[in-house]
């Protein structure tokens, strides 16, 4: 398509077995919507199979939100990739079918995309909402002012810090650097972000307008939780981003950084032990601490971790104890 046949953006939202959230989810872009002609919005569904997606989108917006069923169940990475084929827009937006964007999501990331052509990715500040919606917490303040971070490849290849309804991408990067990665099981989005970060400046705008919900249930973090599952994902991304970060950064710094990745994600392992020791959950517990330890690929970081569960284990026992 010529871009004069385009829309400016594609809000895509994949969903599988959507409830409703999903509703809630297309509520907040359809308070923003600019109409059809600014803004594709389309509804891709995994072939869900216990709700109805479908029904919810028509009862919403009836045809002003398009539906999308794959034939059958693909996979989120593949779900995924089938959302940016579909996507017409000169900027496109993944949200997530249990996650939201505030007022002024749009308005005020379509300027940057319009005035720096330069800029391959946008992004803004978000919320960490608890599976029931309320707020918990805030992603890093990456500079005071809105503008193109500096060093952003170095700082993100250290450790996943932002999340899919908070970034939004021109569809030409897609179509230069590809889609997900399908090999990846979890944390594709993060070697997605690193894989742009490569080759295009990134806009921050420390405004919050994006909120993230995390551990619900049914989710893939969610489905996560108590398990090693995530960690070891993404460590598994960690060694596909090594195959290329020193490609863009120098050979130290690219070393470094993912050292740093590897320690943090460790991190995320062993601190789950004390709630899975709780709960008498050993061999998960025992995957936990076998994760996190070979995590840290020296001794220093092999001792950060294992203080981190002795601190986490001292506070727990003090605690049983009074």
């Amino acid at each position: 398509m010529s871009d004069d046949d385009r829309p400016f953006w594609s809000v895509m939202v994949p969903t599988y077995n959507g409830d409703e959230l999903l509703r809630e989810t297309l509520a907040s872009v359809l308070a923003q919507d600019p109409g059809p002609e600014r803004m594709q919005i389309e509804v891709v569904d995994d072939h869900s199979t216990r709700t109805n997606p479908e029904a919810a989108v028509r009862d919403i917006a009836g045809t002003r939100i398009a539906y999308y069923r794959q034939p059958s169940n693909v996979g989120h990475v593949a779900n995924f990739n089938t959302c940016l084929r579909r996507s017409r827009g000169m900027v496109v937006h993944v949200l997530h079918d249990d996650d939201l964007v505030r007022g002024g999501f749009y308005r005020g990331l379509e300027p940057v995309f319009q005035d720096y052509p330069e800029v391959g990715a946008a992004f803004t500040r978000h919320i960490y909402a608890d599976p029931a919606g309320h707020w918990r917490g805030f992603s890093p303040l990456e500079r005071r002012s809105a503008g193109v971070l500096s060093g952003w490849l170095r700082v993100l290849a250290s450790g996943m810090r932002l999340t899919t309804p908070a970034i939004t991408i021109r569809r030409s990067v897609f179509e230069e650097l590809g889609g997900f990665d399908p090999r990846i099981r979890g944390g594709e989005d993060w070697e997605m972000y690193v894989r742009i970060a490569t080759r295009y400046p990134v806009w921050f705008d420390p405004e919050p307008l994006a909120v993230y919900r995390y551990a619900r249930p049914g989710s893939l973090t969610g489905d996560a939780v108590g398990t090693t599952r995530l960690v070891e994902d993404l460590l598994r991304v960690t060694d596909f981003i090594e195959e290329y970060l020193s490609l863009y950064l120098p050979e130290n710094e690219a070393s470094q950084a993912l050292d740093e990745a590897r320690t943090l994600y460790g991190r995320w392992s062993l601190e789950t032990l004390p709630r899975l020791v709780r709960a008498r959950q050993w061999r998960a517990a025992a995957a936990g601490m076998n994760v996190g330890l070979r995590a840290g690929p020296t001794a220093r970081m092999t001792a950060e971790l294992v203080a981190v569960l002795l601190r986490r284990a001292s506070h727990h026992f003090l605690r049983t104890e009074v």
